[in-house]
């Protein structure tokens, strides 16, 4: 079909092709994402950002072409999923940044549109890094750049951009050492060629087939069936949290405070890597992988209402991703009880929550018996049985019930609540009993606890005087300090064991803490720990009031 021009008709349909050609292939760049670690996945988050643009510009489909590409980009800011979704929506500003003449695109438009996506994408990033959806951008802009002049017919035009795009993928190994290590092609670049084979495909009339969920996996390309996830390490991961959110822009939201893009992006660049900072004169899209999600959010309230933000461990993503793909030899694995030990409503269903199968009603004050335990892990089906007792003077029992026992049961030395925790959140059904065993051990060296109670008698210890019904706070090992305000030895307790090199702080309220109690301790860490995250959770636990978990 012969097309000089792009009018809203053909822009309609070119981007609903490009959206599906993108579905389509969605798997296959999912499996080439490899730089740094998985933060989702490329092609679900190019996906779900195109289809969140389809959306929006379907608003429109009545309206001009001007109002249509206008709607299509601010749906992609909106929608805009992961670091390839920020740059795909950067890269297509460039068309709303454009003065579109009697409702249609030129061959010189669709040009500068490009050349200034490029522009607008690069200046997003803090270190663009060639050999990725970038590059091939930049490509694809020069390559129209030097052959605009030479075409009349958009069709031509477009596949000879389109047959550059290609060119430049495969290059991209050459231009980033890790692709080349693995054997792939940038992903976000992949996904950058498919929506356009998507647009050439719509102009040159040619049918284009719907996602189909039942066919999908015919449509994964063969060539790279291994996730290439498996191939880099989680210690490679620096920066673990993928955080992602908007802000919506208040003019003097902060008395004296002016929001500058720039310098917003060179403020955020200390706190992490893959950063990307988009705005538009109401709303501020940023991606950063971060230690300090906290921080950087905090940074960001102070332009206005922070809202859909998503942070992701991307650790525990890697671990998932590369779970999935290992077939594991050893014996046996996948068929385990975890049994633990708690008190509280909210603690219990904490656990319940991050794999705990059992839990055994108990703690300081209630410890359970060998036959506690002797008669639970009896009830169990399952090929082995991993103890967690969250308590010293409950372990010897649980190490004495697996004596007593004809069934393979683990119990795992967690002391404290917050071991536990920690402990659980290495447990994987897919690994084996060695590895469970092993990972889970270490896990529990890995965190600090802290506790506040009530002293039920009067003692000196460690030249702190303690006086009856006084509030103590206990380290992993003996009090370290006593007041007669539960939320005063918290923060005396949270300032005597939090050094500089402790990033989180999670902290399970018991179930004598009030709203006023909790207020209170988070204004205290906000202002005196302004770089550790700080997480809270109602525990409802007796005895303590307070239990804090400290990595």
């Amino acid at each position: 079909m012969i097309h000089q021009t792009i009018n809203k008709d053909n822009w309609l349909k070119m981007i609903q092709a490009g959206a599906n050609y993108l579905v389509q292939h969605r798997e296959t760049i999912n499996k080439l994402n490899v730089f740094p670690v998985p933060d989702g996945d490329t092609g679900t988050n190019m996906n779900l950002s195109m289809t969140s643009g389809v959306k929006e510009m379907k608003k429109f489909a009545d309206n001009s072409l001007k109002d249509q590409i206008n709607g299509f980009t601010r749906g992609l800011l909106m929608g805009a999923r992961g670091n390839s979704g920020v740059i795909l929506s950067q890269l297509f500003r460039g068309f709303s940044s454009i003065d579109v003449e009697q409702d249609e695109l030129t061959i010189d438009d669709f040009t500068n549109a490009l050349t200034k996506g490029v522009e607008i994408a690069y200046n997003s990033v803090t270190n663009p890094v060639e050999g990725t959806i970038l590059t091939v951008a930049k490509d694809m802009a020069k390559e129209a750049t030097a052959i605009t002049k030479d075409h009349d017919q958009f069709t031509m035009y477009l596949e000879a951009v389109v047959n550059e795009a290609k060119k430049s993928l495969e290059r991209t190994p050459e231009l980033l050492p890790v692709l080349k290590e693995v054997g792939v092609v940038d992903s976000g670049g992949k996904g950058l060629v498919v929506i356009y084979e998507g647009f050439l495909a719509a102009l040159q009339g040619k049918e284009i087939p719907t996602f189909n969920e039942d066919s999908f996996e015919q449509l994964i390309e063969t060539e790279h069936e291994e996730a290439v996830q498996s191939f880099v390490s989680v210690e490679s991961i620096e920066h673990g949290y993928c955080t992602e959110f908007f802000v919506q822009l208040q003019e003097d939201k902060v008395a004296g405070t002016i929001f500058n893009e720039d310098q917003f992006r060179t403020e955020l660049s200390e706190y992490g890597d893959s950063l990307l900072v988009a705005s538009d004169q109401e709303l501020v899209k940023v991606h950063i992988h971060t230690e300090k999600p906290g921080v950087v959010l905090s940074l960001a309230q102070q332009f206005g209402d922070l809202v859909n933000i998503d942070i992701e461990n991307m650790r525990e993503q890697y671990k998932e991703i590369v779970a999935a793909e290992k077939e594991t030899t050893e014996e046996p694995a996948g068929n385990y009880t975890v049994i633990t030990v708690a008190q509280g409503n909210g603690l219990k269903n904490m656990f319940r929550s991050i794999g705990a199968t059992e839990i055994i009603d108990g703690g300081q004050t209630m410890n359970p018996s060998t036959e506690d335990f002797l008669r639970l892990i009896e009830k169990q089906q399952t090929e082995h049985i991993f103890i967690l007792p969250n308590n010293k003077n409950i372990l010897l029992s649980a190490n004495q019930a697996i004596q007593l026992t004809d069934k393979k049961v683990t119990v795992i030395p967690s002391v404290t609540i917050p071991q536990g925790i920690q402990a659980l959140f290495e447990f994987d059904q897919d690994a084996s009993i060695e590895e469970n065993k092993d990972n889970m051990t270490e896990a529990i060296t890995e965190v600090k606890t802290g506790l506040v109670t009530y002293a039920t008698r009067d003692t000196t210890i460690n030249n702190i005087t303690v006086k009856k019904d006084d509030f103590i706070g206990l380290n992993d090992e003996t009090i370290v300090v006593s007041k007669q305000s539960k939320v005063e030895a918290v923060k005396t307790l949270i300032e005597k064991i939090v050094d500089e090199d402790d990033e989180i702080i999670t902290v399970f309220l018991g179930e004598d803490v009030s709203d006023h109690d909790k207020e209170i301790l988070v204004h205290y860490i906000e202002t005196t720990l302004p770089e550790v995250e700080a997480e809270f959770h109602q525990g409802d636990q007796p005895i303590y009031s307070f239990i804090l978990m400290i990595e």
